[in-house]
């Protein structure tokens, strides 16, 4: 079971209790009142972390692809925080007692969330995967990586953990995820948590949720994933970026009670009965009874033995111990033989 440390001192790991992101995407629609909201609220549901964009016009689209799409280019500045605004929500987090996180899409946006904001880890978004000297950049800044898996292939996976390996990180969540939004059940393919596992058996796999409902991520949770991510909304029926397909606080609530309880209800591999447990087996299982009515005297064939409830007597298993043995008074019908009924060896 892979483990890693955050900055901030959580554990977090496969099939530990999750560590559950709400994503917070475009929701806030730049609005910092709003944003403030939506930490308070994902603080009430459960959440561990509230996690923005740190994107800006600059670092996300080139200059010519805004000439063609100039609409674009109002979008992401709409949507994207600035660096005194990031900070003031990272401070805002802290004092309402949740993590603070955001996804870089430039080196000194990267720098700035771990200098300035004292991140819990840097989150790599898809798009990054195959952005080689990137990844090498964020591996050297000596700091938990968080690392979603998007439109990627195994060998662009690969090729992406071992880039940053080379800088000498090993600490990396791997998150599954299908960047579809949102994303039919079909398409999510929860079973390669096991594979990435298999495959990276040193890094905690997680799992990044772009479906509807709460039953993935719940599900995700049985398969081990100990790091989920979610995106939030105060109000999913606002149009905006990915926001129709966002959780709202009442769902997220739900979702992570759901977690919770999946996460409990998997123990380990050993069989172990509760008391509680124990405690049923006089209750449902069976004891030997007479199948007819016997008299003192006789020697107890199999035929005359069944098995009813209470278990309170000779388990059914242990029939040896009264076949072919002389009985010491009359027993009958449907009444328990008990080992003080027969004569003894």
């Amino acid at each position: 079971m892979a483990t890693l440390t955050l900055r901030n001192g959580r554990i977090v790991g496969d099939y530990l209790a999750p560590y559950v992101i709400a994503e917070l995407n475009t929701s806030h629609f730049g609005d910092m009142a709003i944003a403030r909201a939506m930490i308070d609220k994902a603080k009430e549901a459960g959440c561990d972390c509230v996690k923005f964009q740190s994107w800006s016009t600059q670092s996300l689209y080139s200059e010519s692809y805004y000439r063609q799409n100039a609409i674009a280019k109002r979008i992401v500045h709409k949507f994207s925080m600035g660096e005194a605004e990031l900070q003031e929500l990272s401070i805002y987090c802290t004092s309402v007692g949740i993590d603070f996180a955001s996804t870089p899409y430039s080196r000194a946006e990267a720098a700035f969330l771990v200098e300035a904001c004292n991140v819990p880890f840097v989150k790599i978004a898809s798009m990054e995967l195959n952005n080689l000297p990137y990844l090498r950049f964020l591996g050297g800044l000596g700091v938990p990586l968080v690392l979603s898996t998007g439109m990627g292939t195994l060998e662009e996976i690969v090729t992406a953990v071992r880039t940053i390996e080379a800088t000498g990180q090993r600490d990396i969540v791997i998150l599954h995820c299908t960047s579809v939004y949102p994303a039919p059940p079909e398409t999510i393919r929860l079973q390669n948590i096991v594979g990435l596992r298999s495959e990276f058996p040193a890094y905690p796999i997680g799992y990044s949720d772009h479906s509807i409902g709460i039953e993935i991520p719940a599900a995700s949770v049985a398969l081990g994933a100990g790091v989920i991510e979610k995106h939030f909304t105060l109000d999913s029926s606002r149009i905006g970026m990915d926001n129709q397909m966002a959780t709202e606080p009442e769902e997220m609530a739900r979702m992570i009670a759901a977690c919770h309880t999946v996460h409990k209800a998997l123990g380990g591999t050993g069989r172990i009965l509760d008391a509680a447990e124990r405690d049923q087996i006089p209750k449902m299982r069976r004891s030997l009874i007479a199948a007819r009515p016997l008299k003192a005297g006789e020697v107890i064939a199999a035929e005359d033995l069944d098995a009813k409830r209470p278990g309170t007597g000779i388990p059914p298993g242990s029939m040896d111990l009264l076949i072919g043995k002389r009985l010491t008074r009359d027993i009958e019908a449907d009444a328990a033989i008990l080992i003080t009924d027969v004569e003894a060896s």
